[in-house]
């Protein structure tokens, strides 16, 4: 440019910024609202582009693969999912009762009235009860949004295995994700669990693309997803923080002070993020909050504190639904059908891809990926081979995405490692029949479940298994002729379709048993229906004797609660049916001593409660109880009620209510 344009262009800019506008003119600061919108369109053309050119880039099979197991997800966890009511009624009351009181929304309590929570924080309670207000509360409304988690979460795990082992492992993963029986179950099921896995997803998600940029931000990001999963389910929110953490030490691009550093930064967002929430109720004055459930000190740090000690216990006792601790009860009769089926491909994909890897170099992503997804695989199953207490199957579903991810990066890695090596061909054929002969094995326990597919399984893997070593060592030359290279390609893609589908044979029929059935309270599992302790078949009576509902509506007058009751067995059902407010004396199995003789005399005097169900002459029940404190404070409960009430004769309702109602306070 010659100088004396560049004078020009100045002086013509100096006078625009001194020139009156014209008339009619909004300003100078009208030209800014043109910009706007030319960056904002700049930006959408840099998306559709970007779309375009994935889209052009990706294969059309892939785009196919994608598509058709995000559509077999969709189907798995919506088939007739009606059929599963309310589900586990104790979370659904917690919803209804989120859809009637804002109040209730916030602490996730268990009635409208807010008299106590459920023992765990609200967040899965939360996205339920916000499809209830908008669609109005329903079995539908409250387990779709479980359907749509289920969905976004193989979605997130098939494209975090792509980023780490290319398109076929991304899809053999998701596949594998999506067959799972214990998904099948609880992303067709209002439990917690399912926000919990999409959550701890996408915060491996955000930590995927920190770990390829070395961005603070992004750990960040992950920090406080990974701190509203702990406001989902407490401590198992946090079980891939150490899989996480040490991957970032030791694959993270910047020098290790920097890395130290972030991981810090990392941490503090997470403890934000998991304690804002806990912070504001216990800073709540406690007279004008529900009462915390689960607690005997009306706490959530004592309650979290709690939960740890009670996992890291090992003299904890609790019901047996998982089998007795140990380093192969991912295997036995209450897990293995869970999660267990692809174990054995996993860890041996696991171990061969760290032994290629070890030698490169330290930000290696594919060695990453091994270590990331190892982590979070070895590190649950210790926890869940080891914690004592009550330990119910379907928290496997977090073990999930780390055992489809490793068999999907295992199985391409394997073939890999074959094709490469011919030592190392003998590999992958071997964990196909030891993979095969664990799922004939459990298709097996079940006497007289699904005939002849454990021998069909059986035969099919070391049909499989044979005909991959053959395919591995088969070498075909650039001098071959195109038929011989052709039926190359035809027995090789012969050979994965049998294997694939045999190895996911298993958890496929355990799938299709789950979603075939009506799973329904609070020891569900995935499978065939069976018998015995964490069986399916326990379900929820939430009948409501409508002669006691339609006394108790017109005799409430202007208390708050409708009724007192002895537990959720009778309080549940009442907030389901009516949406109002109902005291639980001694909240989830009679475990809270709360309310206590003065706080109930206190709620009569003041004209909050007028009756009271007595079903049982104590109503600390010894099944559930789990301090003396309780059962002390219950009991003299149970005995005031008595001494004091005035017991109503059952004719005035019908006489067919079981228990005796008394009316307090005249």
């Amino acid at each position: 440019m010659r100088t004396d344009d560049l004078v020009t262009q100045v002086s013509e800019a100096q006078v625009a910024q001194v020139a009156p506008a014209a008339p009619g003119a909004l300003g100078a600061a009208e030209p800014a609202a043109p910009a706007a919108r030319a960056a904002a369109g700049g930006r959408v053309e840099r998306l559709r582009g970007r779309a375009a050119q994935v889209v052009a880039e990706t294969p059309w099979w892939a785009i196919a693969g994608r598509a058709a197991i995000a559509v077999l997800a969709l189907v798995l966890f919506t088939w007739s999912l009606s059929r599963n009511g309310m589900a586990n009624s104790y979370y659904a009351a917690a919803v209804k009762s989120a859809t009637v009181s804002w109040k209730a929304f916030f602490f996730g309590s268990l009635d409208p009235g807010s008299f106590i929570t459920v023992d765990k924080p609200p967040v899965a309670i939360w996205a339920m009860a916000i499809f209830g207000r908008i669609f109005g509360f329903s079995s539908w409304s409250m387990l779709v949004p479980q359907a749509l988690a289920g969905v976004a979460s193989v979605a997130v795990l098939g494209h975090l295995v792509r980023r780490w082992r290319g398109e076929i492992a991304g899809l053999l993963a998701a596949l594998a994700f999506a067959l799972t029986p214990v998904a099948a179950l609880i992303f067709r099921y209002n439990n917690p669990d399912a926000f919990l896995t999409l959550l701890l997803l996408l915060g491996t998600w955000a930590f995927w693309s920190a770990l390829e940029k070395g961005s603070t931000r992004k750990l960040a990001l992950t920090g406080v997803i990974l701190g509203f999963a702990f406001l989902t389910k407490m401590l198992m929110g946090l079980m891939i923080v150490p899989a996480l953490g040490i991957t970032y030490l030791v694959a993270g691009p910047p020098k290790m002070g920097r890395r130290i550093w972030q991981l810090l930064a990392a941490f503090g967002a997470m403890i934000v993020a998991a304690g804002w929430w806990v912070a504001i109720v216990e800073l709540w004055p406690a007279a004008s909050r529900p009462h915390v459930g689960g607690t005997t000190s009306d706490s959530w740090i004592a309650l979290i504190l709690g939960r740890t000690a009670g996992v890291l216990d090992t003299t904890a006792q609790g019901a047996n639904l998982a089998g007795d601790p140990g380093w192969l009860r991912i295997f036995n009769s209450q897990l293995g059908g869970q999660v267990a089926w692809l174990l054995p491909l996993a860890l041996a994909g696991l171990v061969a891809g760290l032994a290629v890897t070890i030698r490169r170099p330290r930000t290696d992503r594919s060695r990453a990926g091994y270590l990331l997804w190892g982590l979070w695989t070895v590190v649950m199953i210790a926890v869940f081979s080891e914690a004592s207490g009550t330990l119910h199957s379907y928290y496997t579903v977090v073990l999930a995405p780390g055992v489809a991810a490793l068999a999907g990066a295992g199985a391409v890695g394997l073939w890999d490692a074959g094709r490469a090596r011919r030592w190392a061909s003998w590999m992958l054929p071997a964990a196909i029949a030891g993979t095969a002969a664990l799922s004939s094995a459990m298709l097996g326990r079940v006497s007289g479940y699904a005939p002849g597919l454990a021998t069909a399984v059986l035969v099919c893997g070391a049909v499989g298994a044979a005909g991959s070593l053959v395919v591995l060592n088969l070498r075909s030359t650039s001098s071959g002729r195109r038929r011989r290279r052709s039926a190359i390609v035809f027995v090789t893609t012969a050979v994965a379709v049998l294997s694939t589908a045999t190895l996911l044979a298993g958890p496929f029929a355990y799938s299709a048993s789950t979603i075939a059935r009506s799973v329904t309270g609070n020891t569900a599992s995935a499978g065939p229906r069976t018998t015995g302790p964490g069986s399916t078949s326990n379900g929820s009576d939430l009948t409501v004797d409508q002669g006691l509902l339609d006394y108790l509506e017109s005799n409430q007058g202007d208390a708050k609660y409708l009724v007192a009751v002895q537990s959720t067995t009778e309080s549940v059902p009442l907030i389901l049916a009516t949406g109002e407010p109902v005291v639980t004396i001694g909240g989830y199995k009679s475990r809270d001593p709360y309310p206590t003789v003065d706080e109930l005399q206190q709620m009569v005097a003041s004209g909050e409660l007028r009756y009271v169900l007595l079903t049982s002459t104590s109503s600390a029940k010894s099944a559930g109880t789990t301090s003396e404190v309780a059962r002390t404070t219950l009991q003299a409960v149970t005995e005031w009620v008595a001494a004091n009430g005035t017991a109503v004769d059952s004719a005035a309702y019908g006489g067919s209510a079981s228990g005796t109602l008394y009316l307090l306070g005249g």
